[in-house]
Formats: structure tokens, C-alpha cells, sequence
């Protein structure tokens, strides 16, 4: 097996089932039970009303003296006429979800390698590290037409399953069949359904539809009883048109020229992506939710190590 060159950005518009395997070992630097004050800022100042994770609803009794109020059963209590209590057990292995967006929209780069790739780089670095914690790991891989689920186990085989498909949900791009823009709000959905409470969330993509209020409402309802981590994917050329000229664009199907020089249109352009990244940051914050960056020409290690990586002395 070879080894991974993680100082260096992504490469490539596919992604190898071997370079996503071979991220294991730098994998191993990761420890994603960390929250540093770094992380902190980016969550905001508001805290989601998750209770914590790793934490499983056990049984109800009497409420007895020196019992946390906030977790009195008011049905039970109503119901019966004394004070219940709910009792919660810490799991000592959390269930890790990591899912990643492989629509068309990802399908993009200018610079070294396209969204997709990246967004499987990452997706692999944080299933690997949280396998070497002992967590259980799983995971979510979509696209605009079709999505998978992986059960979290904590099992190598578990995650080779989940690389295995996004590796194949990966080659598959883009999708001629594909006739609209796939939904995030659906994902979302699906991600309630099998997302247990207590997870911990790791939403790889570029967010392309998360300002949809269905997507909002199920974003808010996931942040109530799950830890959540966004990974936000971008190209450079998102951000910015390219140097003044014309320029041959594609969507898959159809080709035409794209004229840069106009600085009303290149202004338009910054200003409209700038306030779609404010937008989602302040989405995200108000659920409690850090916003972690990450560019095609950068080195998605690198990203995750500022987080995640170990104190060095």
C-alpha cells in the first residue's frame, strides 16, 4: 500500500479507492473528540440544545433528591401525580456519521482537483481517525439521483464499505441522467432517519440547497439531538472570475463562451458568492454548527490538523 502525500492539495476529477484507503495512517494524527477554541468560534456564541454525545435514554423512575430537574419526565409526572426523572446512559463508543456530497454541482474544479475529490479526502480522513478513537462509523453517500447507507460499525470492514461506495458514487460522475439539481433538504431527510441520538455528524459538501427551508427545518431538527460538523467544499473560481477574457465553459451538455472583462458582471459575481457563504455561516451558527472551509488548492489534511491535530509542544 502506498502512502499518502497529505502536504500536498487533492488531485485529479476522480478519486482513487487506494488513496482513500492509504489515508488511514496520517488519519491516525486526527483526534476528532477534540473541540478546540478554534472550533469553538466557528460554532458561535449559541449552543444547540444537544445534550451530549454518546448519551442513550436508559429507563424513567422516581425522582429522587439531588436529580438534575432539567431531566424530569413532565408526562410521567403529570400522568402519575409524583415527579419522574429520566435516566440517560453514557455509551462508551459514539456512532460517527460522515456524509458526503457527490452531486454534479461537486463535479467542479479549477485548480488541482474537483469538489468531489476533495470532499472524499476529507470524508476518508475522518472516518479513518474516528475508527482509531473506537468509535462506530458509518455513513451517508448521495448524489442527485440515488444515495447509500452505511450502518456505523466499529469495524475496518465498515469503513473500506463506505470508501468502497463513495469511490464508486465518485467514478460515476457526472450524471447525464440527472435532470435537476438533487436535493440536500432529501438528504437531510434520510440522514434523521438513520441518524441515532447522540451521533456525531460530519456533513461533507458545498451546501448547494441548504438554504432551502426544508433543509433548514431538518438541519434544526438534527441539531437538536446530534453533534454536527460542516465541511464546506469551494473552488477558487467560485469565489472569482478568472483574468479577463473569453473562456469555453460546459455543464455536460451543452458549451458557450463566457466573457470576463466586464467588471459589473465580475463584481455581481464575487458579491453573490460572499453572501451565500455569509448566509450559511450564520445558518450554521445560530444552530451551534462550526463551518470548516476547505478549498481544491488546498491540502485537506492540513485543514483538518488545524482542528483536530495533536498539541505539539
Amino acid at each position: 500500500m502506498h502512502l499518502a502525500d497529505v502536504s500536498s492539495p487533492a488531485r485529479g476529477a476522480y478519486a482513487a479507492l487506494d488513496d482513500l484507503i492509504a489515508l488511514r495512517f496520517p488519519a491516525r494524527q486526527l483526534r476528532l473528540a477534540r473541540r478546540n477554541r478554534a472550533l469553538s468560534v466557528l460554532a458561535g456564541p449559541n449552543k444547540s440544545n444537544f445534550r451530549g454525545r454518546g448519551i442513550d435514554f436508559e429507563e424513567v423512575r422516581n425522582y429522587q433528591p439531588g436529580d438534575d430537574i432539567r431531566t424530569i419526565d413532565w408526562r410521567v409526572t403529570a400522568r402519575t401525580g409524583s415527579a419522574h426523572t429520566k435516566v440517560f446512559r453514557e455509551e462508551r463508543e459514539r456512532p460517527v456519521l460522515v456524509v458526503i456530497d457527490q452531486r454534479n454541482n461537486m463535479f467542479f474544479g479549477s485548480s488541482h482537483c474537483f469538489k468531489s475529490v476533495l470532499a472524499a479526502q476529507l470524508a476518508s480522513l475522518v472516518a479513518w481517525s474516528a475508527l482509531d478513537a473506537g468509535d462506530r462509523v458509518g455513513g451517508l453517500v448521495f448524489n442527485d439521483t440515488d444515495h447509500r447507507e452505511i450502518r456505523p460499525r466499529r469495524s475496518r470492514r465498515t469503513v473500506l464499505a463506505l470508501l468502497s461506495e463513495l469511490s464508486a458514487y465518485n467514478h460515476t460522475l457526472p450524471l447525464d441522467a440527472a435532470t435537476q439539481e438533487g436535493s440536500f433538504a432529501s438528504m437531510l431527510s434520510n440522514l434523521r432517519r438513520i441518524a441515532r441520538p447522540g451521533s456525531s455528524l460530519f456533513l461533507v459538501s458545498d451546501f448547494r440547497g441548504a438554504e432551502d427551508e426544508h433543509a433548514r427545518e431538518h438541519l434544526f431538527q438534527l441539531a437538536q439531538h446530534t453533534e454536527i460538523t460542516a465541511i464546506g467544499c469551494s473552488d477558487p473560481m467560485e469565489s472569482e472570475l478568472p483574468r479577463a477574457g473569453r473562456y469555453a465553459v460546459t455543464d455536460g451538455h451543452g458549451r458557450s463562451e463566457l466573457h470576463t472583462a466586464d467588471k459589473k458582471i465580475r463584481k455581481h459575481y464575487r458579491t453573490r458568492f460572499r453572501n451565500r457563504q455569509q448566509s450559511l455561516s450564520q445558518d450554521l451558527m445560530r444552530l451551534g454548527i462550526p463551518l470548516l472551509r476547505a478549498q481544491t488548492n488546498n491540502a485537506p489534511f492540513g485543514l483538518l490538523q488545524d482542528y483536530y491535530g495533536e498539541r505539539r509542544s
